[in-house]
């Protein structure tokens, strides 16, 4: 099973596709002229505007989903991992591939605005519907729809729950079994709550649990503040193949901290679209720009903060590739989350254990929901027109019971299945993105231009000669179709 589960993975993931993610980011950064650096300002206050409807929730509240979902084990193992295999440069790679991924998270999450639509009485939207309605290739959504639902119920959950329950373990003894039925229980009262009892937890547990581990890395930093200069030194160096040590794997520097990335920040995967479709906006830019800032919070932020506890205390090791290390100060350790336990533990001794477990139960729990909701909204594409209720019941069993299986199963073999989960819907999405490129450019200077002229900006798509888009004729013209201006609080 692990054999083929690594060949399957290694083709997904080859260096190809690697190369093309950074690429297709580095093209929408110059598209929308770096909007991640002109519309910064933009970003942050447009995510505390907009309020929820009976359709859609606030716009903080989907960018709190789409971070759930962003931000899990890879924040905390990930980099570990990234650093252990491709060095200190690999974090170069992650702050790269965040900054032009937050022009691809534009792009994407700005088509999951303007293809939604309303079903059941909630929006929906996400590659699926925008492949169908922007592109009109119907065969090609619904492999997207069946990739993005096999991932995120059956290959994504086991990744997260793993970590959940090893951590567990390690710093408080809790047997897999007893982990994995607490999880079990807390997810289902949350995911049989629907769209809106996730948005509430994701709202209040997502700021709380990124902030304290912000701080976490704050007070490491501050204790070894003298350092910063030589900690990033050696992070460019090392990026650059200009260090003695590491310069000899800077392909995997790159290889590992574009993979992390991507696979943390989750821009052009096509995972933040569909919570970026539930928002209630008056314009799609206004939700495209809020979920573009998601990737600085997940990256720049909370995973920064990870590698910054481990470089700031040395707790690491390197590998070259060949099974010997350049850099082994933890013998005997795996890369990984144990880096930053070891870390914290040589600051605070006896608190790394418990934290980094804590940690991990609070990032990886609430990805396992947002996991949920991409798979219902998928579901929902699949069976438009159709009573969901059976679907549905059966799509939570099944979530429930990776979910569980997953805090038995090797690290290993998660990890491996869900990289692949990711890698197809990288594959897919990334495809339907570069075709779709124009709606999104037109868009975001639509937006702009309303911005010039003092307005608060409202979308017509058949200005733009943007087709299937009929959602907007009701949520900012009502009966008639005619456009009015919307209140300022949307």
């Amino acid at each position: 099973m692990e054999q083929i589960a690594n060949s399957i993975s290694a083709v997904l993931w080859s260096t190809p596709v690697i190369y093309i993610c950074l690429g297709v980011g580095l093209i929408f950064s110059l598209l929308t002229r770096f909007l991640q650096v002109r519309h910064i300002k933009e970003m942050i206050v447009l995510m505390f505007r907009g309020k929820s409807s009976d359709a859609g929730v606030s716009s903080f509240q989907a960018l709190a989903i789409a971070l759930s979902g962003r931000v899990g084990t890879g924040n905390i193992a990930g980099v570990g991992t990234a650093i252990g295999l491709g060095g200190p440069g690999a974090v170069f790679w992650m702050w790269a591939i965040a900054f032009i991924g937050a022009a691809t998270a534009y792009i994407e999450s700005t088509l999951g605005q303007i293809y939604k639509v309303k079903q059941d009485g909630q929006y929906r939207g996400g590659p699926a519907y925008y492949i169908e309605k922007g592109i009109g290739w119907k065969w090609f959504a619904i492999i997207f729809a069946i990739a993005a639902l096999l991932a995120m119920s059956l290959l994504m959950p086991g990744v997260q729950s793993n970590s959940i329950a090893v951590g567990m373990k390690n710093a408080f003894g809790i047997t897999p079994a007893v982990t994995g039925t607490v999880l079990v229980v807390l997810l289902a009262v949350i995911i049989f709550g629907g769209v809106r009892s996730i948005a509430r937890v994701a709202e209040f547990v997502v700021p709380f649990m990124a902030l304290a581990y912000i701080l976490m890395a704050v007070v490491i930093i501050g204790m070894n503040f003298t350092q910063i200069p030589q900690v990033f030194g050696l992070i460019f160096r090392s990026a650059f193949a200009s260090d003695a040590a590491f310069g000899g794997i800077v392909g995997s520097a790159i290889a590992w901290g574009v993979k992390r990335g991507i696979y943390s920040n989750e821009a052009g995967q096509g995972t933040g679209p569909h919570a970026a479709s539930a928002a209630e906006v008056s314009h799609p830019a206004k939700q495209g720009l809020v979920q573009a800032f998601s990737v600085y919070v997940d990256t720049l932020l909370v995973c920064s903060a990870t590698a910054f506890m481990i470089l700031f205390t040395g707790m690491y090791n390197v590998e070259d590739g060949s099974g010997s290390f350049i850099v082994q100060n933890l013998p005997g350790v795996e890369e990984g989350a144990g880096y930053t336990q070891a870390a914290i533990e040589s600051v605070v001794p006896g608190l790394g254990a418990g934290f980094v477990a804590i940690a991990l139960f609070f990032f990886a729990f609430t990805t396992i929901m947002a996991y949920y909701y991409i798979a219902e909204t998928n579901l929902a594409y699949l069976f438009k027109g159709k009573k969901l209720f059976g679907p549905a019941l059966i799509l939570k069993l099944v979530v429930l019971g990776a979910t569980f299986y997953g805090t038995v199963k090797t690290a290993a073999l998660a990890w491996t299945l869900g990289d692949i989960g990711l890698g197809l819907m990288v594959w897919l999405n990334v495809i339907a993105i570069l075709l779709l490129a124009k709606p999104a450019l037109q868009t975001l200077r639509d937006y702009e231009r309303q911005k010039k002229e003092g307005l608060d900006p409202v979308f017509d798509p058949e200005k733009l000669g943007i087709r299937n888009a009929e959602i907007w004729k009701e949520i900012n013209g009502g009966p008639s179709g005619a456009i009015s201006q919307p209140p300022k609080n949307r």
